[in-house]
């Protein structure tokens, strides 16, 4: 049986997380900077590029609580190296896309099942079962702010890749990036890990547990909004800036924003679920989001409010992730947290599949971004009310209350 790590002494496997976690998630979030280059060159509609993306989070969902079966069976580093290939390859066959159908098999189909392997379930799962349960929540937060500030480094590389050559160059050498960190899974070795409380269920029972917890199928729902709310802004915000007559360096500046905030917000929702319910930091955070959304709205496009808006949201964007997942292994344990979170990240993924897909459909449709931007208010605000019932006490500890 492996050992715990000591922390905060044993902290090399959380930045290797975190960089992992960065690269997966840093891909992601400019993608939306690949939107007007690509759409003009190959002569498509946004609804076009929109839906592949759609395609990428619906996959992801959907293909997660397999991959976090596998990691939970086999350990997660293979899972890992294999995602790193995938998204390599996927973000290859992006490049080299002449029709939207190429475009949904690369970006989507590839890269959607690259992400449910390099991203939250397993990494998070992996961090969770090598540190104990006194310094869980810091681990997270601090494997969270470093994929944080990877994600902030990869904005004006990716801009400064697509202006000094092409969008093409730009995709070419994120899939070499992702060849180059396929060897920090190794670190991420969570085999044979004592599990704690749920060591004696076979994954079968704790999969049925979880499904007759109410409060999982609360957090279940309430991640449809975080889904939502991310995937449409990072997808359309530098489509609908340029809409605003906000030109595409603003568009870079509130993404890098974005990523550099959500390095000290992942950290301190991290920090905060130590101390705090998780459950009331998680309601607390999408009021704060879905408030930052509305101002957004309210107020006169300028320079100055989509930076404040940028770094408030910022603040907010990955922070759900850490405290969802600390929840998770808080109710239900660690020994199968990468399956259960996998099956939580479905209604995030439906979520993600929506905000994007319905970004690009509502433009073409209406000439406008306004009732998807809405309806990330209505989402954000019913979060809120999920969150603020579900049962966070320790399974046993239930069971021998009904007793």
């Amino acid at each position: 049986m492996k050992t715990l790590h000591k922390l905060p002494a044993g902290v090399g496997f959380i930045v290797c997380a975190g960089i992992i976690i960065g690269f997966a998630m840093g891909v992601r979030h400019v993608q939306g900077l690949f939107l007007p280059p690509m759409v003009t060159d190959r002569g498509w509609t946004r609804e076009a590029f929109a839906f592949a993306l759609a395609v990428q989070n619906l996959v992801w969902g959907a293909s997660q609580p397999l991959t976090g079966m596998l990691a939970d069976r086999y350990g997660s580093p293979r899972v890992i190296m294999a995602g790193c290939l995938l998204y390599a390859l996927g973000l290859f066959l992006h490049a080299q896309a002449q029709t939207p159908l190429a475009l949904m098999l690369g970006a989507g189909v590839v890269i959607g099942l690259a992400l449910s392997a390099t991203s939250f379930a397993v990494v998070y799962g992996a961090v969770s079962r090598l540190t104990d349960v006194e310094h869980r929540s810091w681990a997270l937060g601090l494997a969270g702010a470093v994929g944080g500030l990877m994600q902030f480094l990869m904005v004006p590389g990716v801009q400064a890749f697509i202006g000094g050559w092409n969008w093409w160059t730009a995709l070419v050498a994120l899939a070499t990036l992702g060849v180059l960190i396929l060897p920090l899974a190794r670190t991420l070795n969570d085999r044979h890990v004592e599990a704690g409380l749920d060591s004696s269920l076979s994954m079968r029972q704790a999969i049925g547990q979880a499904l007759h917890h109410r409060g999982f199928w609360l957090l279940n729902a309430g991640f449809l909004a975080c889904g939502f709310q991310l995937a449409f802004i990072a997808g359309h915000l530098p489509a609908y800036l340029l809409d605003q007559g906000l030109g595409g360096r603003h568009a870079v500046m509130a993404l890098a924003l974005i990523a550099l905030a959500n390095v000290a917000g992942t950290y301190a929702c991290g920090i905060l679920g130590g101390r705090y319910r998780r459950k009331h930091v998680l309601a607390v955070l999408y009021l704060v989001r879905t408030a930052a959304i509305t101002l957004f709205l309210l107020l006169p496009a300028s320079a100055a409010t989509l930076y404040g808006f940028a770094v408030i949201m910022g603040l907010t964007w990955l922070g759900t992730v850490p405290l969802t997942s600390g929840l998770l292994s808080q109710i239900f344990g660690v020994k199968y947290i990468a399956t259960l979170f996998g099956f939580v990240f479905l209604g995030h993924q439906l979520g993600s599949f929506l905000g994007v897909w319905l970004g690009g459909y509502g433009f073409d449709q209406t000439g406008s971004y306004l009732p998807v931007w809405l309806g990330c208010v209505a989402v954000g605000l019913a979060a809120v009310a999920l969150h603020l019932p579900i049962d966070d006490r320790e399974v046993n500890a239930l069971r021998a209350a009904q007793a």
